[in-house]
């Protein structure tokens, strides 16, 4: 697996790709997305690519885009869009603006069901989050996924949020350097 950093117009060359890979790992059980949300991905992309701090990554397995990873950095003030008021919820508004606010927000991270156990969603990750300023990255992700909770976990990620453990929610995960991870409550 080859995986390379990936600039603006990398991105916009391989937008077909990008798409069939977002299209493969989330219109698929738990995520059960359709269609329409790859199709929004990519032109959000457009948009994304301007943000202050943002980085990609592509996952290679010769020449067929297997993967890819989206990251920038949090503005202040807190976005109030997508699910970053139920991140902001859960946090509180202190520790949303003294944790989350200017670290390196994980957007994106996709991986062809074929490239999953090969190492590639942990190589996306470490790639894109690796130069965070201080090791403050983080992430939000759905309960939806015990999949993906469990892999975050495994990568050394803290979850920051507990939620009801009904599904429905979203966990925010600290990187495994981020200064503020051994602050996070932990489940009973």
């Amino acid at each position: 697996m080859d995986i390379r950093p990936a600039a603006p117009d990398d991105l916009r060359s391989h937008g077909a790709d990008l798409r069939s890979v977002y299209a493969d790992a989330f219109c698929a059980p738990p995520w059960n997305e359709d269609g329409g949300r790859a199709d929004a991905f990519v032109a959000r992309l457009g948009s994304d690519v301007r943000r202050p701090g943002f980085t990609a990554a592509l996952a290679f397995h010769g020449e067929e885009v297997v993967g890819f990873a989206t990251a920038w950095v949090t503005p202040t003030p807190f976005p109030a869009d997508r699910c970053h008021p139920q991140a902001a919820s859960g946090l509180g508004p202190g520790r949303t603006e003294a944790w989350l606010c200017g670290a390196r927000e994980v957007d994106e991270l996709a991986v062809r069901p074929t490239a999953r156990g090969t190492g590639t969603a942990a190589g996306l990750l470490r790639a894109v989050t690796e130069d965070a300023p201080g090791g403050r990255a983080w992430l939000l992700t759905s309960l939806r996924s015990a999949e993906a909770m469990a892999f975050y976990r495994h990568q050394g990620w803290t979850q920051a949020t507990h939620p009801s453990p009904d599904g429905h929610g979203i966990a925010v995960f600290l990187g495994p350097r981020h200064p503020a991870r051994t602050l996070a409550t932990q489940p009973l």
